[in-house]
Protein backbone atom coordinates (compact mmCIF):
# COMPACT_ATOMS: atom_id res chain seq x y z
CA UNK A 1 0.00 0.00 0.00
CA UNK A 2 1.49 3.36 -1.04
CA UNK A 3 2.05 6.12 1.48
CA UNK A 4 -0.51 8.96 1.15
CA UNK A 5 0.94 12.15 -0.28
CA UNK A 6 1.45 14.89 2.30
CA UNK A 7 1.40 18.49 0.98
CA UNK A 8 4.59 20.44 1.61
CA UNK A 9 2.98 23.83 1.20
CA UNK A 10 -0.04 25.53 2.80
CA UNK A 11 -3.01 27.44 1.41
CA UNK A 12 -1.95 30.44 3.48
CA UNK A 13 1.42 30.56 1.69
CA UNK A 14 -0.27 30.52 -1.71
CA UNK A 15 -2.76 33.20 -0.67
CA UNK A 16 0.08 35.41 0.54
CA UNK A 17 1.95 34.95 -2.75
CA UNK A 18 -1.21 35.84 -4.69
CA UNK A 19 -1.70 38.96 -2.55
CA UNK A 20 1.88 40.12 -3.14
CA UNK A 21 1.35 39.73 -6.89
CA UNK A 22 -2.13 41.28 -6.94
CA UNK A 23 -1.20 44.33 -4.82
CA UNK A 24 2.13 45.07 -6.43
CA UNK A 25 4.48 44.15 -3.64
CA UNK A 26 4.94 43.19 -0.01
CA UNK A 27 4.11 46.57 1.50
CA UNK A 28 0.64 46.93 -0.03
CA UNK A 29 -0.15 43.24 0.45
CA UNK A 30 0.77 43.53 4.14
CA UNK A 31 -1.71 46.39 4.55
CA UNK A 32 -4.50 44.48 2.81
CA UNK A 33 -3.88 41.26 4.78
CA UNK A 34 -3.25 43.15 8.03
CA UNK A 35 0.05 41.33 8.50
CA UNK A 36 3.62 42.52 8.93
CA UNK A 37 5.72 42.84 5.82
CA UNK A 38 8.39 40.61 7.35
CA UNK A 39 5.87 37.78 7.87
CA UNK A 40 4.91 37.95 4.20
CA UNK A 41 8.57 37.92 3.16
CA UNK A 42 9.16 34.89 5.36
CA UNK A 43 6.09 33.01 4.00
CA UNK A 44 7.09 33.52 0.35
CA UNK A 45 10.76 32.68 1.05
CA UNK A 46 9.74 29.46 2.81
CA UNK A 47 7.43 28.58 -0.09
CA UNK A 48 10.26 28.99 -2.56
CA UNK A 49 12.66 26.99 -0.40
CA UNK A 50 10.13 24.17 -0.02
CA UNK A 51 9.45 23.96 -3.75
CA UNK A 52 13.10 24.60 -4.62
CA UNK A 53 12.09 27.02 -7.39
CA UNK A 54 12.24 30.81 -7.66
CA UNK A 55 8.75 32.30 -7.83
CA UNK A 56 9.58 36.00 -7.44
CA UNK A 57 12.51 38.09 -8.51
CA UNK A 58 13.28 41.69 -7.57
CA UNK A 59 13.49 44.06 -10.51
CA UNK A 60 14.50 47.50 -9.29
CA UNK A 61 12.39 47.94 -6.18
CA UNK A 62 9.53 45.73 -7.33
CA UNK A 63 9.05 41.97 -6.94
CA UNK A 64 7.94 40.32 -10.18
CA UNK A 65 6.93 36.77 -11.01
CA UNK A 66 9.39 34.53 -12.75
CA UNK A 67 8.10 32.39 -15.65
CA UNK A 68 7.81 29.49 -13.20
CA UNK A 69 6.08 31.79 -10.72
CA UNK A 70 3.48 32.83 -13.32
CA UNK A 71 2.55 29.20 -13.93
CA UNK A 72 2.43 28.33 -10.23
CA UNK A 73 0.34 31.36 -9.26
CA UNK A 74 -2.13 30.70 -12.07
CA UNK A 75 -2.62 27.11 -10.92
CA UNK A 76 -2.70 28.09 -7.24
CA UNK A 77 -5.68 30.37 -7.89
CA UNK A 78 -7.70 27.32 -8.94
CA UNK A 79 -6.78 25.65 -5.66
CA UNK A 80 -7.65 28.56 -3.37
CA UNK A 81 -10.86 29.20 -5.31
CA UNK A 82 -11.97 25.58 -4.87
CA UNK A 83 -11.26 25.71 -1.14
CA UNK A 84 -13.23 28.95 -0.81
CA UNK A 85 -16.18 27.40 -2.65
CA UNK A 86 -15.97 24.28 -0.47
CA UNK A 87 -16.01 26.29 2.74
CA UNK A 88 -18.89 28.43 1.48
CA UNK A 89 -20.80 25.29 0.53
CA UNK A 90 -20.55 24.07 4.13
CA UNK A 91 -22.02 27.37 5.32
CA UNK A 92 -24.82 27.15 2.75
CA UNK A 93 -25.72 23.57 3.69
CA UNK A 94 -25.76 24.51 7.37
CA UNK A 95 -28.28 27.22 6.50
CA UNK A 96 -30.52 24.67 4.71
CA UNK A 97 -29.45 25.56 1.15
CA UNK A 98 -30.22 22.62 -1.17
CA UNK A 99 -27.42 20.62 -2.82
CA UNK A 100 -29.73 19.94 -5.80
CA UNK A 101 -33.02 21.25 -7.12
CA UNK A 102 -35.19 19.98 -9.98
CA UNK A 103 -37.00 22.19 -12.47
CA UNK A 104 -39.57 20.27 -14.53
CA UNK A 105 -40.51 22.02 -17.77
CA UNK A 106 -43.11 20.94 -20.31
CA UNK A 107 -41.66 20.51 -23.79
CA UNK A 108 -44.22 22.89 -25.26
CA UNK A 109 -42.54 25.71 -23.33
CA UNK A 110 -39.85 27.64 -25.22
CA UNK A 111 -36.57 26.97 -23.37
CA UNK A 112 -35.03 30.13 -24.82
CA UNK A 113 -37.17 32.10 -22.36
CA UNK A 114 -35.27 30.47 -19.49
CA UNK A 115 -31.79 31.51 -20.61
CA UNK A 116 -31.70 34.97 -18.93
CA UNK A 117 -32.97 33.43 -15.69
CA UNK A 118 -30.41 30.63 -15.76
CA UNK A 119 -27.58 33.13 -16.28
CA UNK A 120 -28.68 35.00 -13.17
CA UNK A 121 -29.30 31.81 -11.21
CA UNK A 122 -25.78 30.56 -11.96
CA UNK A 123 -24.33 33.59 -10.18
CA UNK A 124 -26.56 33.14 -7.12
CA UNK A 125 -26.87 29.35 -6.81
CA UNK A 126 -24.02 28.91 -4.29
CA UNK A 127 -22.99 25.65 -5.89
CA UNK A 128 -26.46 24.06 -5.95
CA UNK A 129 -26.83 21.62 -8.86
CA UNK A 130 -29.79 22.27 -11.13
CA UNK A 131 -31.57 19.42 -12.92
CA UNK A 132 -33.92 20.42 -15.75
CA UNK A 133 -36.35 17.67 -16.72
CA UNK A 134 -38.46 17.54 -19.86
CA UNK A 135 -42.07 16.63 -19.16
CA UNK A 136 -45.03 15.91 -21.42
CA UNK A 137 -48.76 15.94 -20.64
CA UNK A 138 -49.55 14.10 -17.40
CA UNK A 139 -45.84 13.80 -16.61
CA UNK A 140 -46.07 17.37 -15.33
CA UNK A 141 -49.07 16.56 -13.14
CA UNK A 142 -47.23 13.56 -11.72
CA UNK A 143 -44.27 15.76 -10.71
CA UNK A 144 -46.69 18.08 -8.91
CA UNK A 145 -48.68 15.37 -7.11
CA UNK A 146 -45.57 13.34 -6.17
CA UNK A 147 -43.57 16.47 -5.27
CA UNK A 148 -40.72 14.95 -7.27
CA UNK A 149 -39.70 18.38 -8.62
CA UNK A 150 -39.08 21.64 -6.77
CA UNK A 151 -40.52 23.85 -9.52
CA UNK A 152 -42.82 22.86 -12.40
CA UNK A 153 -43.75 24.76 -15.55
CA UNK A 154 -46.97 23.15 -16.76
CA UNK A 155 -49.99 23.82 -18.94
CA UNK A 156 -52.36 22.18 -16.46
CA UNK A 157 -52.70 22.20 -12.68
CA UNK A 158 -54.17 19.34 -10.64
CA UNK A 159 -57.19 20.14 -8.52
CA UNK A 160 -56.20 21.88 -5.30
CA UNK A 161 -52.93 23.27 -6.64
CA UNK A 162 -52.26 26.87 -7.58
CA UNK A 163 -49.72 28.44 -9.92
CA UNK A 164 -48.64 31.75 -11.39
CA UNK A 165 -49.83 32.25 -14.99
CA UNK A 166 -46.89 32.86 -17.35
CA UNK A 167 -46.55 32.98 -21.13
CA UNK A 168 -48.91 30.68 -23.01
CA UNK A 169 -48.22 27.86 -25.44
CA UNK A 170 -49.35 27.02 -28.97
CA UNK A 171 -49.19 23.90 -31.12
CA UNK A 172 -49.58 24.00 -34.90
CA UNK A 173 -50.74 21.14 -37.09
CA UNK A 174 -47.93 20.42 -39.56
CA UNK A 175 -47.00 17.99 -42.35
CA UNK A 176 -44.32 18.06 -45.02
CA UNK A 177 -45.08 19.89 -48.25
CA UNK A 178 -45.04 16.51 -50.08
CA UNK A 179 -47.55 14.87 -47.73
CA UNK A 180 -50.99 14.06 -49.22
CA UNK A 181 -52.69 16.28 -46.61
CA UNK A 182 -50.67 19.26 -47.87
CA UNK A 183 -52.32 18.85 -51.28
CA UNK A 184 -55.86 19.12 -49.89
CA UNK A 185 -57.59 22.46 -50.51
CA UNK A 186 -59.34 24.11 -47.58
CA UNK A 187 -59.59 22.98 -43.96
CA UNK A 188 -58.92 19.31 -43.14
CA UNK A 189 -61.71 17.45 -41.35
CA UNK A 190 -60.95 15.48 -38.19
CA UNK A 191 -62.12 12.29 -39.91
CA UNK A 192 -59.75 12.84 -42.83
CA UNK A 193 -56.90 13.58 -40.44
CA UNK A 194 -57.50 10.35 -38.55
CA UNK A 195 -56.78 8.34 -41.72
CA UNK A 196 -53.12 9.37 -41.67
CA UNK A 197 -50.15 8.56 -39.47
CA UNK A 198 -49.82 10.79 -36.40
CA UNK A 199 -46.44 11.39 -34.73
CA UNK A 200 -46.95 11.96 -31.00
CA UNK A 201 -44.64 12.74 -28.09
CA UNK A 202 -44.44 10.17 -25.34
CA UNK A 203 -46.20 11.12 -22.11
CA UNK A 204 -43.46 11.22 -19.45
CA UNK A 205 -45.73 10.08 -16.61
CA UNK A 206 -45.18 6.63 -15.12
CA UNK A 207 -48.92 6.06 -15.51
CA UNK A 208 -49.96 8.29 -18.44
CA UNK A 209 -53.55 9.37 -18.81
CA UNK A 210 -54.86 10.88 -22.03
CA UNK A 211 -56.83 13.92 -20.95
CA UNK A 212 -56.31 16.23 -23.92
CA UNK A 213 -58.03 14.35 -26.73
CA UNK A 214 -55.24 15.28 -29.16
CA UNK A 215 -54.67 11.76 -30.39
CA UNK A 216 -56.93 11.73 -33.43
CA UNK A 217 -55.39 8.94 -35.45
CA UNK A 218 -55.55 5.18 -35.16
CA UNK A 219 -52.18 5.07 -36.90
CA UNK A 220 -49.78 6.44 -34.35
CA UNK A 221 -46.01 6.50 -33.85
CA UNK A 222 -44.57 7.66 -30.54
CA UNK A 223 -41.25 9.47 -30.08
CA UNK A 224 -39.50 10.99 -27.08
CA UNK A 225 -38.96 14.55 -28.23
CA UNK A 226 -40.35 17.21 -30.56
CA UNK A 227 -37.14 17.21 -32.62
CA UNK A 228 -37.65 13.52 -33.45
CA UNK A 229 -41.23 14.24 -34.43
CA UNK A 230 -40.13 17.15 -36.60
CA UNK A 231 -37.59 14.99 -38.42
CA UNK A 232 -40.20 12.36 -39.26
CA UNK A 233 -42.71 14.98 -40.36
CA UNK A 234 -40.17 16.71 -42.59
CA UNK A 235 -39.55 13.39 -44.31
CA UNK A 236 -43.22 12.97 -45.14
CA UNK A 237 -44.02 10.21 -42.63
CA UNK A 238 -47.03 11.75 -40.93
CA UNK A 239 -48.55 14.79 -39.22
CA UNK A 240 -47.87 16.22 -35.79
CA UNK A 241 -48.79 19.07 -33.45
CA UNK A 242 -45.61 21.11 -32.89
CA UNK A 243 -44.84 24.38 -31.06
CA UNK A 244 -43.42 27.40 -32.94
CA UNK A 245 -40.03 27.22 -31.18
CA UNK A 246 -39.53 23.79 -32.79
CA UNK A 247 -40.73 24.68 -36.29
CA UNK A 248 -39.31 28.23 -36.36
CA UNK A 249 -36.27 27.41 -38.50
CA UNK A 250 -37.53 24.23 -40.13
CA UNK A 251 -38.05 23.96 -43.85
CA UNK A 252 -40.29 21.76 -46.02
CA UNK A 253 -43.29 22.22 -43.70
CA UNK A 254 -46.93 22.87 -44.49
CA UNK A 255 -49.15 24.32 -41.74
CA UNK A 256 -52.62 22.80 -42.00
CA UNK A 257 -55.95 24.28 -41.07
CA UNK A 258 -58.16 21.82 -39.20
CA UNK A 259 -61.90 22.34 -39.56
CA UNK A 260 -63.10 23.90 -36.33
CA UNK A 261 -59.62 24.22 -34.78
CA UNK A 262 -56.28 24.70 -36.52
CA UNK A 263 -54.26 25.33 -33.36
CA UNK A 264 -53.98 24.02 -29.83
CA UNK A 265 -53.20 26.74 -27.31
CA UNK A 266 -53.53 27.62 -23.66
CA UNK A 267 -51.88 29.06 -20.60
CA UNK A 268 -48.71 27.93 -18.83
CA UNK A 269 -48.28 28.00 -15.07
CA UNK A 270 -45.36 28.17 -12.69
CA UNK A 271 -45.91 26.21 -9.49
CA UNK A 272 -44.12 25.00 -6.35
CA UNK A 273 -45.27 21.40 -5.70
CA UNK A 274 -43.73 21.33 -2.19
CA UNK A 275 -45.47 24.51 -1.09
CA UNK A 276 -44.25 25.86 2.25
CA UNK A 277 -41.54 23.20 2.50
CA UNK A 278 -39.79 24.47 -0.64
CA UNK A 279 -36.11 25.13 0.06
CA UNK A 280 -34.44 28.58 -0.13
CA UNK A 281 -32.55 27.95 -3.37
CA UNK A 282 -35.68 26.71 -5.17
CA UNK A 283 -37.61 29.73 -3.89
CA UNK A 284 -34.89 32.02 -5.17
CA UNK A 285 -35.06 30.44 -8.64
CA UNK A 286 -38.87 30.62 -8.51
CA UNK A 287 -38.71 34.38 -7.86
CA UNK A 288 -36.24 34.86 -10.72
CA UNK A 289 -38.61 32.98 -13.05
CA UNK A 290 -41.58 35.09 -11.96
CA UNK A 291 -39.60 38.31 -12.52
CA UNK A 292 -38.64 37.23 -16.06
CA UNK A 293 -41.74 35.39 -17.25
CA UNK A 294 -44.65 37.40 -15.86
Amino acid sequence: MSTPYRPKTTLEQWRILQAVVDHGGYAHAAQVLNKSQSSLNHAVAKLQDTLEVELLEVVGRKAQLTPIGETMVRRSRQLTSLVTELEQLAVNLKQGWETKITLAVEMVFDRQLLVPVLHEFQQLSRGTRLVIEDTVLTGSIEHILDQSADIVITHQLPKGHVGEPISGYRLDLVVSKEHPLAQQPGPISADELSQHLQIVIRDTAKKPIEVEGWLKSEQRWTVNHFNESLQLVQNGLGFSWLPPHVTRYADNLCFLTLAGSSKRSGSMYLTLPKGDTTGPCARMLYQLLIKELI
